[in-house]
């Protein structure tokens, strides 16, 4: 099949094209060429601006688009005009923030959805990501009814991934030493192999999917932030000590859950790391071994010397707060 990835350069839209190959097709990217690849270098590039100047598919026909990239209505809007004549089956890739707050233990792709009081919003923000990507959702269904599949992606982490927001743990109990662990070792944590979700985009592609799914892992049911943690301190072999510091003290120091500790989300908010994934895994999702994404991930960070990392707190942060907690458990001791 001729398969079009809108994006397709970075990260989830890298691997998109990359697992498109692998199963035979051939893959045309469309993005402004800002980012050049070595493993996509003889795909077919067409360079353009799906803001300013999709002229370069004008003339052509495709059997699948993938949009990697769509944030706001305006976008997705000239893309879903541009080409609803021009393909047969349209992939957005959406997300599982757009269930309304707070997140609902267990939701399933019938929940609720994030309210936006203005769809002509184009500003980025954690307060209307969710609400945007409804937008794009229903002006897409609009423009190309029964034709769309919403993959509502759950946090992506492994190889490739420039947020840093999973490899900041691996890379940080790699260190060893006292490590500072955040809020309930109990706590559940979802999240997805940038693989695993291409491979299954793909195929349901492939398939003519339509409507929306959650597309979240990983493949250990109810994994844990202690049994994640655990993984990457059994992976990289440090010995590293796990230090659980409490929501309410981490709170307290003003420490920002998931910016400041990647993977911690506040326990009033613990439902967006409960979505239930069932209608993808039955639709032939697969997830591999969370220790095999860990392995991975640091094989390809060992590559980004002197890179600083995105999130997470430094060194000399985490002392000071596993220093005062210290102080703290041992006053209320004594």
């Amino acid at each position: 099949m001729d398969f079009l990835i809108i994006g397709g350069t970075q990260f989830l839209g890298k691997h998109i094209a990359l697992a498109a190959v692998e199963r035979g097709h051939r893959v045309t990217l469309f993005n402004r060429g800002n980012n050049k690849v070595e493993e996509l270098s003889e795909l077919e590039h067409l360079v353009g601006d799906r803001l300013e100047d999709m002229s370069a598919l004008d003339g052509r026909r495709f059997d699948r688009v993938i949009d990697t990239c769509g944030y706001h209505k305006r976008a997705v809007r000239l893309s879903g005009e541009k080409l609803k004549d021009q393909c047969d089956h349209y992939t957005f890739i959406s997300s599982i923030s757009v269930y309304e707050e707070p997140p609902v233990e267990g939701v399933n792709e019938g929940g609720a959805l994030s309210p936006l009081e203005d769809d002509s919003v184009e500003e980025i923000t954690a307060e209307t990501y969710g609400g945007l990507k409804v937008v794009c959702e229903r002006t897409l269904d609009e423009l190309i009814p029964g034709r769309v599949h919403h993959v509502r992606a759950g946090l992506l982490v492994g190889p490739d991934d420039y947020t840093d927001r999973f490899t900041y743990w691996p890379n940080r109990i790699a260190e060893g030493g006292r490590v500072l662990a955040p809020g309930n070792p109990n706590q559940p944590i979802q999240f997805i192999d940038v693989r695993d979700i291409s491979a299954w985009v793909i195929k349901a592609a492939e398939d003519k999917v339509v409507g929306p799914f959650n597309a979240t892992g990983p493949a250990e049911e109810s994994l844990t932030t202690s049994a994640c943690l655990t993984i990457c301190r059994e992976v990289t072999g440090t010995g590293a000590e796990l230090v659980w510091l409490s929501e309410e003290f981490l709170l307290g120091e003003e420490v920002v859950p998931f910016r400041d500790l990647p993977l911690w989300v506040a326990s009033d908010r613990v439902g967006i790391m409960r979505t239930d994934v069932s209608g993808a895994v039955a639709l032939g999702l697969k997830t591999r071994p969370t220790a095999e994404t860990v392995r991975d991930t640091l094989a390809w960070a060992s590559g980004r010397e002197g890179h600083e990392m995105k999130v997470g707190i430094d060194r000399a942060r985490e002392k000071e707060l596993l220093d005062a907690w210290q102080k703290k458990v041992g006053e209320e001791n004594a």
